[in-house]
C-alpha cells in the first residue's frame, strides 16, 4: 500500500497538469476544445459528416476564410486592425478571373499581379497608418467602402464577359479542384503558408518586430525597432494574404458575385477574438486565428446542413461566440492563479530519526565550538560567497551576489578586486588545469574565466527529456561542479521546475526535479548522466578519479556514481539520513572529503515531508511566505571517507558567523568557509593537516611525486612505530 502511495505522488496528475498549464501553447486550450466539441456535435447530428468525401469538401471550402482570418490576425497582432480584408478578397477574386478570362494572361503572371494588388492595398493602409499616423479602424473602414463600391461597379460592367468566358488550363483546374495525397490543393497551401507565417512571427526578426510593436510601440522604439516599417510590413502582408484567398476562391468557384466577401471582415475579426488574440495587439498566434476561423466555419457549415434559418444561424453563432470569448477571457485571466495553486506538487519523502546533534551526545555530529572563533576574511566586503576556491599562488576567489567573481590577493587577503563580471548568480566553482575558473551560474549554465579575465561559455543546455511536456533542455539551476582528469565537467542542475528565487519550493516538493550532467570538451557535447534526482547539489570527483560524489540536499544523502573502472555506471548511496541538508563536497588533504551542511532537519518538517496531502493543502490555503519550509538557517562542516562514514564535525553554535554554510575548501593547513547568506569568508586552522596540500595539486599536480612522497611518509611512520 505504501509503495502505491509513493508511486501516486511520484507521478501525480497534478504535476502533469501544472506543466501543461505552464506551456504557452496551452493558452488557446479553450478555442481548441470548442473546435473539437463543435466538430464532434455535427458528427453526431449530421449523417456522414465525418466521411472522406465530406471531410474533403470541408477542407476545400475552409482555406479562403482561413487566409482572410490570418490577414486580420496579422494586423491585430501589430496593434491595429484591417477592416478591408473582405473587400480586398472580393476584388482579388474578380481580378483573377478578369486577367485570366478577359485579358488571357498566363496563370503565373496572374498570380503575381493579384498578389501585387493585395500588397498595394496593404501598402496604402500601412502607409497611412504607419507614416501618416491615421487611425487603423477609420483608415481601413474607408478603404473597405471604396473597394466595395469599386467592386460592385466593376463586376456589373464585366458580368456578361465573365459569365461566357472560360480558362483552358490544367494548372488552373488543378488549383481549383486538385488533390495532393487526398488533401485539396488549397488546403495544402493553407498548411504550408500557415506554418511559414507561424515561424515568421516567432523566429524571423522582422516578424518578431511586428509582435514587439503590437505589444508596446514605446518599448519597441526604445529597443531600436523601426516601428513605422514594421507596421507598414504587417499591412502589406495582410493585403497579400487576403488577395491569395481571393485567388484560391476564384479557382474554386470561377465566379464573382455581388455578395462575394460581404461580412468576411466581421467573421475574420470574430475568428481572431475567439482564438484568443488580444485586440490590444502583441499577444496571440496565427494558429489561434486558424482555430477561431475553423470554429466559425464549422458552425456556419453545420447549421446550414441542418437546415437552420439564416437568422437563427447568425443568432446561434453570436451566442456561442459570446460565451466562448467570455470563458476564454476568464480562463486567460485566471490561468496564473490556477497554476499557482497546483504547480507545486509535493511528493512522499519518509525519514528515519537522524543521529543526535546534541552537545555532549556522544555522536560524531555532536555540536561543538570548532568554528566559533574562525578568522573573518573579507568581512562586509562580499555578499553571499556561496563557494570559494584558491589558486596555486594562494589567491582566494569567491562568487558575489551581483554576478561577479571576486579575488582577494594573498597573503593577507586585504586587497579586493573584481576578477570577472559574468552576470546571473554564480554558485559552485572549480579550477581547471590551466587555472581557469569554471563556474555554475544559476539560470545561465556553466561559464569559465581565464587568467587573462576573458569570459567564455562552456554550456547552457543538455539533451531534452523526450517524455516531458516541459522543455528541460535549458540548464535551469546549475549549482556545483567538478572536473575529471580527462577534462570532463560534471555538474548538478539542481531543479528544472524552479529558478533561483524559488529554489526552496523544490525542497517543499521533495521530488526528483534535478539531474547530474556532463560536458565533454573533446566533443563539445553535453548530456544528462542521471535524471530525476532530488535537488542534486555538491559535486566532487573522488581522489582516485573513478567516481563522482554528489549529494541530494532534500533527501539528506551522499551518492557515488562510478565513471571509470569495473563498476562504471553504477550508482550507490554511501551515506544516508544525515541530520542536516548537505551542500558542497570538496577533497581533504588526508584522502577524505569535506561536506557542508547548509541547514538542520527538524522533526516537524520531517513529519510534513511524509504527508504530501498536508503540504498540498498548505499551498492552496496559506500564503507562500507562511509555508513550512526546510530550516536553511544553521550550518556545520563534516568530514567523511570513501565509505560515507562521517569522521568529524565542525560547528558554529547559533550560526553567529556562518549561518548558512554552503562550501568549504582546504588549502595549506586551513579550512576556508563560504555561505549563501554570509558577509564573510571564514578560515580555521586544521591541526595535523598537510600544510603543503592544495586543491589544484590534488587534481592536476604530479601524481608520481605525490605517490613517492606518500610512500616515504608511510615508511617513516612504520620506522617510528617499530622503533
Amino acid at each position: 500500500m505504501n509503495a502505491l502511495r509513493r508511486l501516486w505522488y511520484r507521478y501525480s496528475p497534478q504535476l502533469i497538469i501544472g506543466e501543461l498549464l505552464e506551456k504557452r501553447w496551452m493558452e488557446p486550450i479553450v478555442p481548441f476544445t470548442l473546435m473539437l466539441l463543435v466538430f464532434a456535435a455535427f458528427i453526431v447530428t449530421i449523417p456522414s459528416y465525418a466521411s472522406i468525401v465530406q471531410l474533403q469538401q470541408l477542407m476545400r471550402s475552409f482555406p479562403e476564410q482561413a487566409f482572410v482570418a490570418m490577414a486580420m490576425a496579422l494586423s491585430i497582432l501589430s496593434g491595429g486592425i484591417d477592416l478591408s480584408v473582405g473587400a480586398v478578397f472580393a476584388m482579388a477574386d474578380f481580378l483573377t478571373l478578369y486577367f485570366l478570362q478577359v485579358q488571357d494572361w498566363p496563370l503565373p503572371l496572374t498570380i503575381v499581379a493579384v498578389l501585387a494588388w493585395g500588397a498595394l492595398i496593404g501598402a496604402v493602409n500601412g502607409g497611412l497608418i504607419a507614416y501618416a499616423k491615421t487611425r487603423p479602424f477609420l483608415t481601413t473602414m474607408v478603404v473597405l467602402i471604396i473597394l466595395r463600391a469599386a467592386y460592385n461597379k466593376i463586376t456589373g460592367v464585366y458580368a456578361a464577359e465573365l459569365a461566357g468566358a472560360s480558362v483552358d488550363s490544367a494548372a488552373w483546374d488543378f488549383l481549383g479542384a486538385g488533390f495532393v495525397f487526398g488533401i485539396p490543393i488549397n488546403m495544402v497551401c493553407l498548411i504550408v503558408i500557415g506554418a511559414i507565417a507561424h515561424l515568421y512571427l516567432t523566429r524571423i526578426r522582422s516578424g518578431v518586430h511586428i509582435m514587439a510593436v503590437g505589444s508596446s510601440r514605446k518599448a519597441a522604439r526604445h529597443a531600436g525597432i523601426n516601428v513605422q516599417r514594421s507596421l507598414f510590413l504587417a499591412y502589406v502582408l495582410a493585403g497579400m494574404l487576403s488577395a491569395l484567398a481571393g485567388l484560391l476562391y476564384a479557382a474554386r468557384q470561377n465566379s464573382a458575385g455581388t455578395d462575394t466577401g460581404v461580412g468576411w471582415e466581421v467573421n475574420a475579426l470574430a475568428a481572431a477574438v475567439l482564438g484568443g488574440i488580444s485586440l490590444a495587439g502583441g499577444r496571440g498566434t496565427i494558429s489561434r486565428a486558424l482555430m477561431g476561423a475553423a470554429i466559425i466555419f464549422l458552425l456556419i457549415n453545420g447549421l446550414v446542413q441542418l437546415g437552420t434559418h439564416g437568422s437563427l444561424t447568425s443568432a446561434a453563432i453570436g451566442a456561442i461566440l459570446l460565451a466562448a470569448v467570455a470563458f476564454n477571457v476568464k480562463f486567460v485571466k485566471n490561468k496564473g492563479k490556477i497554476l499557482q495553486k497546483i504547480y507545486v506538487s509535493p511528493s512522499l519523502v519518509e525519514f528515519s530519526p537522524p543521529a543526535s546533534i546534541e552537545r555532549g551526545g556522544g555522536t560524531v555530529f555532536a555540536e561543538n565550538d570548532r568554528l566559533k572563533d574562525s578568522e573573518a576574511i573579507a568581512l562586509d566586503k562580499i555578499e553571499g560567497p556561496e563557494d570559494i576556491i584558491l589558486d596555486r599562488s594562494d589567491n582566494l576567489y569567491t562568487v558575489n551576489r551581483n554576478g561577479s567573481i571576486i579575488r582577494f590577493l594573498a597573503p593577507n587577503y586585504e586587497k579586493r578586486e573584481e576578477f570577472a563580471r559574468i552576470g546571473g548568480r554564480p554558485l559552485g566553482m572549480a579550477i581547471d588545469r590551466d587555472e581557469s575558473i569554471i563556474v555554475c551560474v544559476a539560470g545561465m549554465g556553466v561559464y569559465g574565466v581565464r587568467q587573462d579575465r576573458t569570459i567564455f561559455k562552456v554550456t547552457d543546455e543538455t539533451n531534452r527529456t523526450w517524455y516531458r511536456f516541459k522543455d528541460d533542455s535549458r540548464l535551469w539551476l546549475a549549482d556545483d561542479l567538478d572536473i575529471a582528469a580527462d577534462g570532463k565537467i560534471y555538474f548538478s542542475d539542481a531543479t528544472t521546475r524552479y529558478d533561483l528565487s524559488e529554489w526552496a519550493l523544490d525542497g517543499f516538493e521533495g521530488r526528483g526535479n534535478g539531474r547530474l550532467v556532463c560536458y565533454d570538451p573533446a566533443t563539445k557535447t553535453t548530456r544528462t548522466v542521471l535524471a530525476n534526482l532530488a535537488f542534486p547539489n555538491g559535486v566532487c570527483i573522488s581522489h582516485d578519479g573513478q567516481a563522482v560524489l554528489w549529494v541530494s540536499t532534500w533527501l539528506c544523502r551522499i551518492y557515488r556514481y562510478w565513471i571509470a573502472g569495473p563498476q562504471t555506471g553504477k550508482l550507490e548511496i554511501i551515506a544516508d539520513n544525515l541530520p542536516g541538508y548537505p551542500d558542497n563536497i570538496n577533497r581533504a588533504s588526508d584522502g577524505n572529503y569535506w561536506l557542508a551542511l547548509v541547514g538542520l532537519r527538524s522533526p516537524v518538517y520531517d513529519i510534513a515531508m511524509a504527508d504530501p496531502s498536508f503540504r498540498t493543502r498548505m499551498v492552496k490555503q496559506i500564503p507562500p511566505d507562511e509555508w513550512l519550509c526546510p530550516g536553511i538557517n544553521f550550518g556545520c562542516v563534516v568530514k567523511f571517507d570513501d565509505n560515507g562514514e562521517v569522521l568529524e564535525s565542525l560547528w558554529d553554535p547559533g550560526g553567529v558567523s556562518h549561518p548558512t554554510i554552503t562550501s568549504m575548501r582546504e588549502h595549506k593547513g586551513y579550512l576556508y568557509i563560504g555561505g549563501l547568506e554570509n558577509n564573510r569568508i571564514g578560515r580555521v586552522p586544521l591541526p595535523g593537516a598537510d600544510k603543503s596540500w592544495t586543491g589544484w595539486d590534488s587534481y592536476w599536480g604530479d601524481k608520481t611525486k605525490k605517490g613517492a612522497a606518500s610512500a616515504v611518509a608511510h615508511a617513516r611512520a612504520d620506522h617510528v612505530v617499530s622503533a
